[in-house]
């Protein structure tokens, strides 16, 4: 298994300033919903303490906890694919504190900066594509203990 990728560490320390100066701090209490599914998704998030859940709408009463994030992990992607809506909902499983960014502000701010652009989507890229390894493995482990049970 791959090591977590956090999104501020991928970035020189010049890029990371220029986006950190676009930050503002915002947080969150214990069961907070930070954004639910199919919501605009205008903003993302940095983790700098605290645990977040996303979950999944299964039906009218019931949600499946997806994810677990925590210290230094990106919080929502949405913000940069249309129809920029959310894919998940979000709860803070603990108090959480974090880094805000303004989609709008981070979005112009690629435009300025092109190597900062590449640099921050090719890290949320490998963000997710780890994120989508983990889901994979836990997928396989549920339906390799589903079959065992079957047997």
């Amino acid at each position: 298994m791959t090591k977590a990728i956090k999104l501020l560490t991928v970035l020189p320390p010049p890029q990371r300033q220029r986006l950190t100066a676009l930050a503002r701090e915002a947080s969150f209490p214990e069961d907070a919903r930070i954004f639910e599914a199919g919501g605009t998704a205008d903003r993302f998030w940095v983790i700098r303490s605290g645990a977040v859940s996303l979950d999944q709408q299964v039906n009218h009463l019931h949600r499946v906890t997806v994810a677990g994030l925590g210290v230094g992990d990106l919080l929502g992607w949405s913000w940069l694919f249309p129809p920029y809506r959310w894919d998940f909902g979000a709860v803070a499983f603990s108090p959480v504190r974090t880094y805000e960014f303004d989609a709008a502000a981070v979005l112009r701010l690629c435009e300025e900066d092109p190597r900062l652009g590449l640099t921050l989507v090719r890290g949320i890229a490998e963000i997710l594509a780890h994120r989508l390894e983990m889901t994979r493995g836990q997928l396989l482990e549920q339906y390799t203990m589903h079959r065992r049970s079957a047997l």
